[in-house]
């Protein structure tokens, strides 16, 4: 049966390290599909027919995507599998323009931040977190799970992150002086809980807090939330981190090369294509680029 066939396939995938949670319901919604229309194998049409249920150009592309990969597998022990064709496009939309902010506009959250409600520890704990979000580029949910044992002389310790892997992240001596400054002040609150940022409630911070407490204080600035263009949130920081890290990369390709295999290794990326992407974000690094590409076109590069 192809449930039988698709759950090996999950198996095999999950054991790699991949969650596979909504491509795992997907797929075995195809194997149901296609086990009731009496078929051992997969059928291009059959799975066309299926994608097509799909709401949207982009929910069947991925639909489509999912089962190629599956067949992949399949084909390997049968050749009867058809190889579905993405008649739909690509399953991943392009990605959205991040908002990239500038050093004073980071400044002015961050103070804002640590002006938010009329209670202290509010105001200490978005402040502190802001600040460690603009000055590491870590991910809203790496900042929050953060425990005390995670703070150590070498750095941060990011644990089971996105791509369940842990990584080390160093940081500057003023960095680790404000998350002290802030740990005094936090530790008696919640003395029972050892996660670093604490809500009011005495309970870890959840992304909604953060998201909710961002825009607080992003209005309370000025921050622009123009229609239809980059609008700032919570991610912005990391976006921030990101470009500034690659505009002040060193000349030379044998620099960049390394200079992008480290801020890739720094941010947790599954793939260094995705560090790449940064590249695109703001007119100084395209101007680099074109500027870099001329000079290789006219022979000036070295």
């Amino acid at each position: 049966m192809m449930v039988d066939l698709v759950e090996s396939y999950l198996a095999m995938r999950r054991a790699c390290g991949f969650d596979l949670k909504s491509e795992g319901r997907c797929l075995l919604g195809f194997a149901v599909y296609t086990d009731t229309r009496g078929l051992d194998h997969v059928c291009r049409e059959t799975a066309v027919e299926w994608a097509t249920l799909a709401r949207t150009v982009h929910q069947r592309a991925r639909r489509i995507g999912h089962v190629i990969r599956f067949t992949r597998y399949a084909r390997l022990e049968d050749f009867r599998h058809e190889m579905p064709v993405a008649i739909f496009g690509s399953e991943k939309g392009p990605r959205p323009v991040p908002y990239i902010m500038s050093s004073q506009e980071i400044q002015q959250l961050v103070q804002a931040a640590f002006q938010l409600g009329c209670h202290s520890l509010r105001q200490h704990t978005y402040g502190a977190l802001f600040s460690l979000l603009a000055c590491t580029g870590l991910r809203t949910s790496e900042a929050i799970h953060l425990r005390y044992q995670d703070i150590t002389v070498d750095g941060l310790v990011i644990r089971n992150t996105k791509f369940r892997k842990s990584r080390l992240v160093p940081i500057h001596e003023t960095a680790r002086a404000g998350l002290e400054r802030y740990l005094e002040q936090r530790r008696p609150y919640a003395p029972s809980d050892d996660h670093v940022f604490v809500s009011l409630r005495r309970k870890p911070l959840i992304v909604k807090d953060v998201e909710t407490a961002f825009y607080a204080a992003a209005k309370a600035v000025g921050l622009p939330y123009p229609p239809m263009r980059p609008r700032p949130t919570p991610h912005s920081l990391r976006h921030s981190f990101a470009v500034r890290s690659l505009e002040r990369c060193p000349d030379g390709r044998d620099h960049i090369t390394k200079h992008m295999m480290a801020l890739s290794t720094y941010l947790g990326h599954g793939n260094v294509a995705h560090t790449y992407w940064y590249l695109e974000a703001t007119a100084d690094l395209m101007r680099n680029i074109a500027e870099r590409c001329e000079a290789f076109v006219t022979g000036a590069s070295s």
